[in-house]
Parts: structure tokens; C-alpha cells; sequence
């Protein structure tokens, strides 16, 4: 398995993970939006197949964001989301960014607990943040607590 930057023509796969992954997933035209403003996209290729992804971007000076991070199913458990989280750390440490927040569904106890397996901690939840009417955890992260 190798990561590598996301290029347009896997862009039918990461969506395929998205629906797969998420209750209400981005759709294709705001994945393809993500990609053309420069947001931060990497995708996990296995055996010449995208099986994850994640996106993230810059919000301010010193501020990054987690947009999405999801694994193919077949392919959880593998260390897979470990690695493409990691790098987009190393990333935005790269970049001066010093704080890395994300949100996430406050019943979703699986994320919640590989999000804090890195030292993101929660702040503070976010009453029916999602569309279906779900709670949300916003969490952070201090890339000045990762050695380079």
C-alpha cells in the first residue's frame, strides 16, 4: 500500500468510500469543488485500487482542518487511515500549521476513539450538526506534540 496524491481520475472510487463510509456523504460535484480549490487530497492505492482517502485544508494562519478521512470497508483494520492521517500531519506541521481540528459524529465511538489514539481531544459538541440530526465532536489537535 502506498499513498499518493488524489488526480481527477479517482474521483468515481473516493465516492464510492464516501457513500460507503458516511450516512450523508459529500457529493461528487462538492469532492470535485474540494480537489479544484486545493484543498489537501490523498488517497491510499492498494494493488492499483483507491482504498481511502483523506481531505484537508488550511482554514487561517495557523489553523488546518480534517474535511474527510474514510477507508474502503474491506480494507479497515489494516492501518490504512493510521497512515493517510499521518501524513497529512506531517503535512500541515510542514506548513507551520499548528492546530488541526475535525468534526465528528459524537455517537460514532470507533472515529472518536482513533482520533484521540493520536491526541485529539474533544472541545466541545455541537448539538445536530449533521443533516440526519446528529451531535457532532469538534476535536483538536497540537502538531507541536508530534517529533518530526
Amino acid at each position: 500500500m502506498y499513498i499518493r496524491e488524489f488526480v481527477p481520475s479517482d474521483l468515481g472510487r473516493v465516492y464510492q468510500i464516501e457513500v460507503e463510509s458516511f450516512s450523508n456523504p459529500y457529493e461528487v460535484a462538492m469532492l470535485q469543488q474540494l480537489y479544484e480549490i486545493g484543498a489537501g487530497f490523498l488517497v491510499a492505492i492498494e494493488d492499483g485500487e483507491v482504498v481511502g482517502y483523506i481531505i484537508f485544508w488550511i482554514k487561517e494562519e495557523g489553523l488546518g482542518h480534517i474535511i474527510a478521512l474514510a477507508v474502503d470497508k474491506k480494507f479497515r483494520g489494516q492501518h490504512i487511515a493510521t497512515r493517510l492521517l499521518m501524513m497529512a500531519i506531517t503535512i500541515f506541521k510542514n506548513c507551520d500549521i499548528h492546530r488541526i481540528t475535525l468534526e465528528v459524529k459524537s455517537h460514532n465511538d470507533i472515529a472518536v476513539s482513533f482520533y484521540k489514539k493520536f491526541g485529539f481531544v474533544i472541545d466541545r459538541k455541537v448539538p445536530k450538526y449533521y443533516e440526519d440530526g446528529s451531535d457532532a465532536y469538534v476535536m483538536f489537535f497540537n502538531t507541536d506534540l508530534v517529533n518530526n
